[in-house]
């Protein structure tokens, strides 16, 4: 993706992502999150107690925002079997997950976020992309 704060980092390296000044005045506040290099956008409600992810991308990459609720963010390189960083993800911020990163959202709360991606999210193409590992194990939460 274009003008990416991470792209000379490496994954170990600070995970939230900067944003730039917001722009405000009488009628209120506009927050840019991302400048070009997007193609799919969604928002998207997860539950309590709940894990997403759990997997890398070969070549894609994208930002999570978080709009409401918190999510801890796991990632490591792709292929390391050591412990993930975790970083705790609240209200108004964003992460990067480049290419090869494996990652696993862990959701403490109800929470909507934005998943801003690089490439469409074209389910065949979607899983071409993806590989499937665990980095976090999803936990048995009584209903």
């Amino acid at each position: 993706m274009k003008d990416n704060p991470q792209s000379a980092k490496s994954p170990a390296a600070e995970t939230l992502i900067p944003l730039p000044q917001a722009f405000e005045d009488a009628r209120g506040r506009i927050q840019t999150l991302v400048d070009g290099g997007i193609q799919s956008v969604q928002v998207i409600t997860s539950r309590a107690n709940t894990v997403r992810a759990n997997h890398f991308h070969k070549t894609d990459s994208h930002y999570m925002y978080v709009v409401s609720g918190s999510m801890k963010y796991y990632h490591r390189p792709a292929g390391d079997r050591s412990s993930p960083e975790m970083v705790l993800v609240r209200p108004g911020e964003m992460v990067f997950t480049p290419p090869m990163v494996e990652h696993a959202v862990e959701f403490p709360e109800e929470t909507v976020f934005l998943n801003l991606t690089g490439k469409t999210r074209e389910q065949k193409s979607y899983e071409d992309d993806l590989v499937r590992v665990e980095v976090v194990k999803p936990r048995d939460h009584a209903a």
